[in-house]
């Protein structure tokens, strides 16, 4: 592994170590997650199940790439999770590494929203039973 660079007389020079912004690494985290507007839907989509919707309606601007919109008669989301809808590995799914042997739902990092609302903006409008 190469860590230097040429400088201006062609001789290598050694570049420091530096821990990334959580910025930057959110960013390339997200790349990893989302790698295109198909990427995006088929997560946005795997919620929508995990949230038992049996209708969904998706409407796109320029391929996705201006706008995904993704509507759905699911539970919904409560109020008081809003705050950490977008963050990482916030999840209603599980709740320690062990609960992962019996996971049932598509969706269980957290992941998802948060990969997305790195990368762009995102509005969130919910509404559950009783609400």
């Amino acid at each position: 592994v190469s860590g230097s660079m040429a400088t201006a007389a062609g001789a290598p020079e050694a570049r420091a170590i530096v821990q990334l912004d959580d910025l930057t690494i959110n960013r390339i985290a997200a790349g990893e997650i989302i790698h295109r507007p198909a990427s995006a839907i088929k997560e946005l989509l795997e919620n929508c199940i995990d949230a038992g919707a049996r209708a969904v309606t998706i409407t796109l601007g320029a391929g996705g790439l201006k706008r995904i919109e993704i509507a759905d008669d699911g539970h919904g989301i409560r109020r008081e999770d809003l705050p950490l809808v977008c963050e990482r590995f916030a999840t209603s799914k599980l709740r320690a590494y062990a609960d992962l042997q019996a996971i049932g739902t598509f969706g269980f990092r957290g992941e998802a929203l948060a990969s997305i609302s790195h990368v762009s903006r995102v509005t969130v409008t919910t509404a559950t039973v009783g609400a």
